[in-house]
């Protein structure tokens, strides 16, 4: 085999395939693993060497070996070495594996005595790789039986559904620690002293200017009595926040500027300021406001 794969060749068909087992197998990014990975370039470093290092010692004895041979055993070695690859028996090992037709010269003993305006036809035998693959699926077909129509086992549609209900379980887990995940429909009011007091920093960056420090109202409304334009509650003023308020004069939407885990922040924020009472604050805008309490699901 060494003769048809001399050194030139195999040793950089080797180096090739491990690099590529590296970079397929390693994750990193958009960079080549050998150029992110400082280690990836030793280890491929160390492996050349010990490539060429084997090549050599294997080379050098082979060359003691030669040596050690007598004249008829250096004979029949070279006789050996111009034998064809498709002369070895290797490859015949291989072939008949796929193929078992007869030689040209054997046809005559599967010939039969069928004549087709001259055409002849040969009985030849299945491939023995199609005949194995038959057994293969025969034992699968048995195998498949038993399992699922004999012991009952879950067939593919019972697979697809608990599959779909532990994703779903593994969704809802997701969300609970995903906070950006949250809309107007899932959003909750924080009331915890430090999601208030973050809230609260969110608001003096970027609600100060139309709302005033106090939420007592300037340009925008007054945002402590309960009195709102697009409806109070903590999932109306998310989505207020989120979406913008009136067309052409209302608040701007934030959703470009604030993750949703800020805007709720800033929404339960908002609501703790209800019942303050800021000086000089703004003649209520919109309607009253009552939190209604949710019916149950039944």
């Amino acid at each position: 085999m060494k003769k048809f794969f001399p050194v030139y060749v195999r040793l950089p068909l080797i180096f090739a395939l491990v690099f590529m087992a590296l970079e397929f197998f390693i994750d990193s990014g958009d960079r080549p693993a050998f150029l992110k990975y400082p280690e990836v370039s030793i280890f491929l470093a160390t492996f050349l060497f010990f490539q060429i290092t084997l090549e050599i010692v294997y080379a050098a004895f082979e060359r003691l070996n030669y040596n050690l041979l007598t004249e008829e055993e250096k004979a029949k070695k070279a006789q050996e070495e111009t034998i064809a690859f498709t002369d070895t028996a290797l490859y015949k090992k291989i072939k008949g594996w796929f193929v078992k037709s007869k030689p040209i010269e054997e046809e005559s003993s599967i010939l039969l005595h069928h004549d087709y305006d001259g055409i002849q036809e040969l009985d030849n035998v299945l491939p023995p790789w199609w005949v194995n693959l038959f057994y293969v699926t025969i034992f699968f077909g048995v195998v498949y039986l038993v399992r699922y129509h004999i012991f009952d086992g879950e067939d593919q549609a019972a697979e697809f559904k608990t599959e779909m209900a532990e994703a779903k379980l593994a969704v809802e887990e997701y969300k609970k620690t995903a906070k950006d995940l949250i809309d107007a429909n899932s959003v909750t009011l924080l009331t915890d002293a430090g999601d208030i007091a973050t809230g609260k920093k969110i608001f003096e960056t970027n609600c100060v200017a139309c709302h005033r420090p106090d939420g007592g109202g300037a340009i925008g409304p007054n945002l402590t009595d309960k009195y709102w334009i697009l409806g109070g509650g903590i999932k109306n003023v998310f989505h207020t926040i989120t979406e913008g308020g009136r067309d052409g004069k209302g608040m701007v939407a934030w959703k470009g500027t604030l993750k949703p885990s800020e805007i709720q922040l800033v929404a339960s924020y908002v609501l703790s300021l209800q019942g303050s009472n800021p000086k000089d604050p703004k003649a209520p805008d919109g309607d009253l406001w009552e939190e209604k309490a949710e019916t149950p699901a039944k």
